[in-house]
């Protein structure tokens, strides 16, 4: 008997199993990730929410930008220690619904916190971020030591 691992097919469609896909998602991100960042599945599964995020970095330094649709600025808090980035913050209910009954609601609210390990050292004193169409980006520059050098090869 051969076993195939199961992959997510390439068209995706309504299907009774996507709850399981998304089990097996996050369950794969949790032995993938750093244990510092244990808590984001748990946090996932028990009503929290995380932002989607993209990490990169080119030579001069590293970027995080973070999908935080229909939040204010003041409601998002950035921190660095030891070259580890956390985001967190509050996304918070815009408007009650009193007097009407409500049958959907999709979107996230309340608490979360998002810890990245950066993959270069950054100079923390000249982090900049910005918050604009409901995506956050931190621009963290780096450390000489980290950027990237050009060396010369002599020929005798």
């Amino acid at each position: 008997m051969t076993l195939t691992r199961w992959t997510k097919p390439e068209v995706t469609g309504w299907s009774p199993f996507w709850h399981l896909s998304t089990l097996r998602d996050e369950i794969d991100r949790l032995f993938e990730t750093p244990l510092a960042e244990f808590t984001r599945g748990t946090q996932q599964f028990l009503g929290g929410w995380l932002p989607a995020v993209d990490l990169y970095e080119d030579k001069d330094s590293v970027v995080v930008k973070a999908e935080l649709p229909g939040m204010k600025k003041e409601d998002i808090e950035i921190s660095l220690h030891d070259g580890v980035l956390t985001l967190a913050g509050e996304r918070k209910q815009e408007q009650k619904f009193k007097d009407a009954e409500l049958y959907r609601t999709e979107r996230f609210l309340g608490r979360f916190q998002r810890t990245l390990s950066l993959p270069s050292p950054v100079e923390s004193d000249k982090v900049s971020a910005t918050y604009k169409d409901g995506i956050l980006t931190v621009t963290l520059p780096k450390t000489e030591e980290a950027k990237p050098k050009q060396i010369e090869v002599r020929v005798n």
